[in-house]
C-alpha cells in the first residue's frame, strides 16, 4: 500500500461510550500481554479470517473515490499477499461485498465454514458491509483503504463508537502502512486462544494506539492575525448572503449563524454561464495558463468554459447581492443541468475574499463565510478528511482550494489545474498549501446550535493520485483518538482556515448562544 495508500440490536455492550476508548488504553494492556505469550505457543492450526473487500466492483465503472476506472484487483491481491506474508499462522479467505445484502449472504455461507473472524476492508466509501458483519458476533477488524473508502470508514466507525450499545467485538485501524493492519490482524489470536470476542475491541485499540505515530514538534511559523470584534462580525454575517444552487425546485429560505440562505435553480446558473462574455472568459483562461504551476489533461476549451462558469456565478451573485454561492455540482453536472464544473470558479471567488462552496453544503459554506468575515478575507477550505495513524495526520482532501491561504492581499502558493478526480472530467485545483502553520478546522450544526472545532499544524501536501486533488496534511493538536467519534453526527466535511481562531470563534459562539464541541 505504501504512503499512497444493521448494527444488530441484540449486541450487548458492557461499556459506556467513554469507557470504550478507556478500555483501549487500560484493559488492553493485560490482554496484549497474554497475547504475546500465546503467540509464542502457536499450534499448527491456522486461524481462518474472511477478508471482505467492501466496494462497488473489481474495476470502478462510475465516478467515486478513488476515481473512475480504478482497478481494485491488484490492490486487493497485494493486501491479501502482504497479510499472508506478515501474519504466519493465518489463512485468509478473500471475498467482496457491495453492501449489507451480499455481506449477509457471506455470513450464511460461512455457517458451514470454520471462520474465526472477519476483516472488512472499506475500499469505496458508502458500501456498508461492516454493520451486518458485526452482527455475526465474531470478532471483526475494520480497515480503511485510504483515499478510497475513507468517508464510509469514518462515518460507520463513528456510528459504531457512539451508538447506545457499542459492539465490543469490533476493532478498527486506518493506516497507510500494511504492517499496522497486520499487527491488528494478529489480535485475532487472542480470541482463538480462548479470550471472549468482547475483548477484541480493547485489544485492537491497544495496537492502534501503540502504533499511532508520536507527535512531532508543535511549533508553528509566526502568523499574526487580527480578527474582527465579535459584535461587528455578527453584524457582517447578517449582511451576508449565500446562494444555494440545489435543483430547479423552489425551497424556503433559511439561515445559519444569522447568514441568510436563498435557493437558486440550476437553470439560472446555466443561463448565466451561457451568456458569459467569451472574450473575458478567454482572458481569465489565459491568466490561469500563465499562473498555474502545471495543467494536466485539461483542454483549453474546458478552461474557457470553466472561466465562463466563474463569470456566470459572479453575475448571479451580484444580481442577488450575495457574497457566497454553493452548488450541487455533482448532481448538476451528472444530471446535465450545468455544463461546466464550478471548481475553478470557486477557486477564483475564494482568492477574491468571496466564497465558493462545494456540493451545496450550506453548513460548510456558512463556516467559510464565517472564516472570511472574522479574518478579514482568509478563505475557508472545505474538505473530505482522511485519518492516518501511520503519520498521526488528518488529510483534508478536496478538488477546490484557494491558493491565497492568508487572504486576497497575502502571498500565493503554487497550484495545478487538473481534472475533477472522481470522474477525470472538467477542471479542478490541486493547491500546494503552505506548511508549518497553525490551522483551525470547524463545522456548524445549526439545529443543535453547536460548532465543532479542532486545530493542527500543516505538515505537507500528499500527491497521491487517488481521491480529490488537493490534500493538505495536518498534524492535529490534542487527542488523536477522539477524532474517530464525530463523523456520524457531523458528516464528512470540515472547513479549515489558516490561523489561530479558537478564541475568536469561541467568543462568537458564546455571543450567539452556540456551544463549542472540541474534536480533539
Amino acid at each position: 500500500m505504501g504512503d499512497c495508500k444493521s448494527l444488530q440490536n441484540r449486541m450487548v455492550c458492557p461499556m459506556n461510550r467513554r469507557g470504550f476508548l478507556a478500555a483501549g488504553c487500560s484493559a488492553c494492556a493485560g490482554l496484549l500481554a497474554s497475547s504475546r505469550i500465546l503467540y509464542a505457543g502457536d499450534s499448527d492450526e491456522k486461524i481462518r479470517i474472511r477478508i471482505i473487500y467492501s466496494l462497488h466492483g473489481e474495476q470502478q465503472d462510475g465516478p467515486d473515490w478513488p476515481n473512475h476506472g480504478f482497478d481494485f484487483r491488484p490492490v486487493m491481491q497485494n493486501i491479501t499477499n502482504e497479510l499472508t506474508r506478515l501474519c504466519p499462522g493465518f489463512k485468509f479467505l478473500p471475498s467482496m461485498a457491495t453492501g449489507s445484502q451480499q455481506a449477509q449472504k457471506l455470513l450464511e455461507q460461512d455457517k458451514n465454514e470454520q471462520i474465526d473472524g472477519y476483516l472488512v476492508y472499506q475500499m469505496n466509501c458508502w458500501n456498508n458491509a461492516i454493520e451486518t458483519i458485526i452482527g455475526s458476533g465474531k470478532p471483526v477488524l475494520y480497515a480503511d483503504f485510504l483515499y478510497g473508502g475513507s468517508g464510509g470508514f469514518l462515518v460507520y466507525t463513528s456510528k459504531l463508537l457512539t451508538c447506545s450499545s457499542v459492539p465490543t467485538n469490533f476493532g478498527f485501524i486506518p493506516s497507510s502502512r500494511i504492517e499496522d493492519v497486520a499487527e491488528a490482524v494478529k489480535c485475532f489470536k487472542v480470541i482463538k486462544k480462548g479470550s471472549p470476542a468482547a475483548d477484541f475491541a480493547a485489544v485492537v485499540a491497544g495496537v492502534r494506539i501503540a502504533r499511532t505515530a508520536k507527535p512531532t514538534d508543535p511549533a508553528c511559523t509566526a502568523d499574526p492575525l487580527s480578527t474582527l470584534p465579535t459584535d461587528e462580525c455578527i453584524g457582517r454575517l447578517k449582511e451576508s448572503r449565500i446562494l444555494a444552487v440545489l435543483n430547479d425546485q423552489t425551497a424556503p429560505s433559511q439561515s445559519i449563524l444569522g447568514i441568510p440562505i436563498d435557493y437558486v435553480p440550476f437553470s439560472e446558473i446555466n443561463d448565466a454561464w451561457q451568456k458569459a462574455d467569451q472574450d473575458e472568459a478567454k482572458i481569465i483562461a489565459d491568466r490561469w495558463q500563465k499562473t498555474a504551476a502545471g495543467i494536466l489533461d485539461v483542454s483549453r476549451e474546458t478552461l474557457v468554459s470553466s472561466a465562463a462558469m466563474y463569470l456566470g456565478m459572479k453575475s448571479v451573485m451580484h444580481r442577488r447581492q450575495a457574497n457566497a454561492i454553493t452548488i450541487n455540482c455533482l448532481g448538476g453536472f451528472y444530471g446535465g443541468h450545468i455544463h461546466a464544473y464550478p471548481c475553478l470558479g470557486f477557486h477564483e471567488l475564494c482568492n477574491e475574499g468571496l466564497v465558493g462552496g462545494c456540493e451545496c453544503d450550506r453548513s460548510s459554506t456558512s463556516a467559510m463565510v464565517l472564516a472570511t468575515t472574522i479574518t478579514g478575507g482568509r478563505p475557508g477550505y472545505i474538505s473530505d478528511p482522511v485519518l492516518d495513524i501511520a503519520k498521526r495526520q488528518i488529510i483534508y482532501s478536496h478538488c477546490v482550494a484557494s491558493n491565497k491561504a492568508f487572504g486576497p492581499k497575502g502571498p500565493t502558493n503554487p497550484f495545478y489545474i487538473m481534472t475533477h478526480s472522481e470522474d477525470r472530467k472538467g477542471a479542478a485545483v490541486r493547491s500546494i498549501l503552505p506548511t508549518g502553520f497553525l490551522t483551525t478546522a470547524i463545522q456548524i450544526n445549526e439545529s443543535r446550535k453547536e460548532i465543532l472545532m479542532h486545530q493542527g499544524k500543516t505538515v505537507g501536501n500528499d500527491p497521491c493520485d487517488r481521491a480529490c486533488r488537493t490534500k493538505l496534511a495536518v498534524e492535529p493538536t490534542g487527542d488523536f483518538e477522539k477524532l474517530f467519534r464525530f463523523w456520524n453526527d457531523w458528516g464528512w466535511h470540515r472547513v479549515t482556515i489558516y490561523g489561530d481562531l479558537k478564541n475568536p470563534i469561541t467568543a462568537l459562539a458564546d455571543a450567539l448562544g452556540y456551544k463549542i464541541i472540541h474534536e480533539t
